[in-house]
């Protein structure tokens, strides 16, 4: 992988996991116990690759204070940062002049995702491939744009969300690009490499290869997903090196404090400093770190934001509570209900029974 470098696109603002996403960028929410950004780049370190471009905008500063130049993950981490919304495409285009290699890994950097990377550039090369997609097949692919491919494993079109879909095949959000396709794509401007650069290709009759296969895959960009890819990692289901301990039921980080008789499970996260109070049960939640849920508090499939408190007896399913926002004694909030930071909330319950 000497001539392999990577790029991750993480300007995006988030907005479908607001309010989490007020005060930090997605890539950057604490995932298993660590940013998520982290576990995508420990991902690329196993595959070999040395050199990691960051196409940063929405809160840029966040990722290089936390990272830094990468020496901590034997990474060169380099940070180009986008003025204005430029695309997938344009957001590859802004980074062209920090990369030196022949073959370029891009990510989206929403994507939790354990296909073989070295597979990836192995199609490629074998293929001779200007541009290869990460192709994996799903149960339903009506919410997600597909890419059918023939028999050579070349991809014939890129096709929009459709009630009834051709193929299984969706883009996973990882490609490798040949430096030559980066160059020619135009600067200065917005480009979705999806309408417009891969199109472009197959017009010109260039060779776009697809590497199928059925690895694990989970977009992160709602609360659901967020949970739901968490609670995969702690349990070992999603692949990763930069677990802050080991994997099982919960992963509860150092100084957080969990009653006796309290549950924690389901591949819940008790972050630093959080507290679980008696007979709480806190099944594959997020709790970062600071968080508290008091005495005979329900917490289920939801995330609590940092200094957040669910107080006891409260009940919190399939919900958001931001950053220091307090869930009073009694209330039940559920089915993707979302709390604003620091705001209180209190005699309210969404229950199913009267």
């Amino acid at each position: 992988m000497d001539d392999v470098e990577a790029v991750v696109l993480v300007g995006g603002k988030g907005t479908r996991l607001r309010p989490l996403t007020l005060s930090a960028p997605k890539p950057m929410l604490p995932t298993a116990g660590v940013p998520f950004l982290a576990h995508l780049l420990s991902r690329i370190r196993a595959a070999g690759v040395r050199h990691v471009v960051l196409g940063t905008s929405y809160l840029a500063e966040t990722f290089s204070e936390h990272f830094g130049d990468g020496a901590a993950l034997d990474l060169k981490l380099t940070y180009v940062v986008e003025d204005e919304p430029l695309g997938t495409g344009g957001g590859i285009r802004n980074v062209a002049a920090h990369l030196s290699a022949e073959h370029v890994l891009v990510f989206n950097g929403d994507v939790l995702a354990g296909t073989d990377l070295t597979a990836v550039v192995d199609t490629h090369r074998r293929t001779q491939a200007d541009v290869t997609l990460h192709l994996v097949r799903v149960p339903d692919p009506r919410a997600f744009g597909c890419v059918p491919t023939d028999a050579d494993g070349r991809v014939t079109a890129f096709l929009e969300k459709t009630p009834d879909p051709p193929t299984d095949q969706i883009n996973a959000g990882c490609y490798v690009f040949r430096r030559s396709v980066i160059d020619s794509i135009p600067a200065g401007r917005a480009v979705s490499v999806e309408r417009e650069t891969f199109p472009g290709l197959l017009a010109e009759g260039r060779r776009v290869s697809g590497h199928v296969d059925s690895a694990y895959w989970r977009d992160m960009g709602t609360p659901a997903d967020l949970v739901h890819g968490s609670a995969d990692l702690v349990r070992g289901l999603a692949p990763s090196d930069a677990l802050p301990g080991p994997t099982g039921d919960a992963m509860i980080l150092d100084g957080a404090q969990v009653d006796p008789s309290a549950k924690v499970f389901g591949g819940s996260t008790v972050g630093r400093g959080a507290r679980v109070g008696a007979g709480a049960s806190v099944e594959g939640a997020m709790l970062f770190d600071g968080a508290v849920v008091g005495a005979g508090a329900v917490v289920e499939h939801s995330v609590v934001g940092a200094g957040a408190v669910v107080e006891d007896g409260a009940v919190v399913v399939d919900t958001v509570i931001g950053d220091r926002a307090v869930v009073g004694s009694g209330c039940e909030l559920r089915g993707g209900a979302r709390v604003w930071p620091d705001a209180q909330v209190r005699g309210i319950r969404f229950s199913p029974d009267a």
